[in-house]
């Protein structure tokens, strides 16, 4: 362990690396300790930095880059050298491919054991690269506060991401004179662009003139807490407008020109579509036909040069901060004043659509058989959970339909899988969640819908929930298998046919497994559900106790899926 610096005014790397963190206002570092980076953990705790340890590096980099997220400045994740850095390339990918701030600090071998086949040797920094924004190995002790503050600033400012920085093993107990040290300020939040004004107005003359217009916010509005002066645009312009899966609340989904319910008909028929902060990627399906018209008019708004006319030739571009431009457009709007009408064609094409929709759905929700299906099961947790609470879900069909099912109300409250579409997010995501709960909004409860299968890749991490006392909602929609399961009589018939690994199908899990006895183990409480009224006692049980976590394990059809497409070409998952 660190000792503190001498009266002659000397620290440790370790005491270095943790002042250097706070003085840029990290707060919350993660990770899986061991040799060499033990020290660093230690000292970030005694600088006031917050340190939770996991029990995988790969949830721990995706619980620190939901840090990010959720307020701004990016978590720590702080991992040992060689596999210890392998696992954390899913999350740092995850983490820049969703555009959310992360600094990840991996311990390496020792300098003067290079090329020698050290302990985990691995050339961490340049396999970081491909991941990162920036891949930095300080070159001295007295360095190191400025290299924390670039990587800090680079995971901010611009698009965000994640940033990797490389400690060698013998940095870490390593003494340094204060004197020597190049200490750094902590750095502003990042500077605040605009759009030119010629392409506000160009964009307002193309909103003005549409006949069938489209507002699609993504999670770039809520990462830039636009969500005032979005809310504002939608009442004043009148426009329908659909939220990407993370953009969800950024105007609550029960506002009445949310057209989510009617999301394939709205993009089809759109003739302007405004985005707000959303990439035309494969979650929007590349803004191209037969999704989409082959004449549609997209104005693009975003914080990245490089991502405008991604698939699409946009005919209008407006580079800057979501917040600051859509405050330009209300400004242009109030002095042109626009309003789409309510009664309008388009409209009433749209809320038809929706009704029919929602029907559909409801008649599923609604069904009485046993096992129960996603519609039913979604239909009784949105009936008990708090409006205000943060969702968490990852899983196939578990996360498409909650998404559709589980209406969010304000931002930065759902989190999934995400433009990488990521399984095993969920458990780190809820713990990073929870931990900001806590410290800013005590009262909100965090609850984690996952799949069984989704469950599976960080389950372990309920022995972290427990350790720590979050009270997470925890939700297993089990339906023994990967899409699709077998039923226990079915698995039986199986296992006559032979060995498991030739003759059970590759998307089949255990069949009523008990995942809720998990979190008993831990000391957390657990309930194994199969009907309506089960899982409605056991809700409204967890959500009564405000300390303890919980874990409702509900047993569905194996074959429930998804209601059926209208459209051959919706096959695939709509994240």
């Amino acid at each position: 362990m660190y000792e503190a610096g001498s009266a002659s005014g000397e620290l440790s790397g370790a005491q270095l690396i943790a002042e250097a963190l706070r003085a840029q206002n990290v707060e919350y570092m993660f990770g899986v300790v061991g040799i060499p980076i033990t020290e660093v953990a230690v000292a970030a705790q005694a600088a006031g930095i917050k340190y939770i340890g996991m029990r995988n590096e790969q949830a721990a980099c995706y619980a620190a880059s939901a840090i990010g997220y959720l307020t701004g400045r990016p978590g720590v994740c702080l991992v040992v050298s060689g596999p210890g850095f392998l696992h954390t390339l899913g999350g740092m990918a995850n983490a820049t491919v969703n555009c959310w701030p992360l600094i990840v600090i991996g311990g390496s071998s020792d300098r003067n054991q290079e090329t020698m086949g050290a302990f985990q040797e691995f050339p961490q920094v340049e396999a970081a690269r491909l991941y990162n924004k920036l891949s930095v190995r300080p070159s001295s002790l007295e360095v190191i506060p400025a290299v924390i503050e670039k990587a800090v600033r680079t995971s901010i400012y611009g698009r965000p991401g994640s940033c990797y920085i490389d400690i060698p093993g013998d940095f870490v107990n390593l003494q340094v004179n204060k004197s020597s040290v190049k200490y750094v300020e902590c750095c502003p939040p990042p500077p605040i662009s605009t759009a030119e004004h010629s392409a506000v107005s160009e964009a307002a003359s193309i909103i003005a003139h549409a006949k069938q217009p489209l507002l699609i916010i993504g999670k770039g509005a809520s990462y830039s807490r636009a969500e005032n002066n979005i809310r504002k645009f939608v009442d004043l312009s009148g426009l329908p407008f659909l939220p990407t899966p993370m953009a969800k609340g950024v105007v609550p989904d029960n506002h009445p020109n949310c057209v989510a319910a009617a999301r394939s008909m709205a993009l089809l028929h759109a003739d302007v579509i405004i985005l707000l902060g959303a990439r035309l990627n494969w979650i929007l399906h590349f803004g191209l036909p037969p999704r989409f018209r082959q004449d549609v008019k997209v104005i693009q708004i975003d914080i990245c040069a490089e991502e405008m006319g991604n698939n699409v030739r946009p005919a209008a571009m407006l580079l800057g901060d979501i917040n600051a431009i859509t405050k330009q457009l209300l400004e242009e709007f109030s002095k042109r004043p626009l309003k789409y009408p309510s009664n309008s064609e388009w409209w009433k094409r749209l809320r038809e659509k929706m009704l029919n929709n929602e029907e559909r759905s409801k008649d599923l929700a609604l069904q009485k058989s046993l096992p129960m299906n996603y519609y039913t099961v979604f239909h009784h947790i949105r009936e008990l959970i708090p409006k205000d609470c943060i969702l968490v879900s990852e899983g196939a069909n578990t996360m498409d339909i909650g998404r559709t099912m589980l209406p969010n109300y304000h931002p930065r409250q759902r989190l999934d899988a995400g433009t990488f579409g990521t399984m095993g997010v969920g458990l780190g995501f809820a713990i990073a969640a929870a931990l900001v709960a806590k410290d800013r909004t005590p009262e909100k409860r965090v609850i984690c819908i996952e799949g069984d299968s989704a469950f599976g890749f960080s389950g372990m991490e309920v022995e972290t929930i427990c350790r720590y006392n979050l009270p997470i909602l925890i939700i297993v929609v089990n339906n023994n298998g990967i899409y699709t399961g077998l039923d226990a009589g079915s698995w039986k018939e199986m296992l006559q046919y032979g060995d498991p690994v030739t003759s059970v199908p590759p998307v089949s899990l255990l069949p009523n497994a008990r995942y809720e006895e998990i979190m008993s183990a831990f000391g957390g409480k657990g309930y194994f559900v199969n009907t309506p009224e089960e899982l409605q006692n056991a809700v409204k049980a967890s959500l009564a106790d405000k300390r303890a976590p919980s874990l409702i394990n509900v047993m569905i059809d194996p074959q429930s899926e998804r209601k059926k497409q209208e459209f051959p070409w919706l096959t695939r998952s709509n994240l």
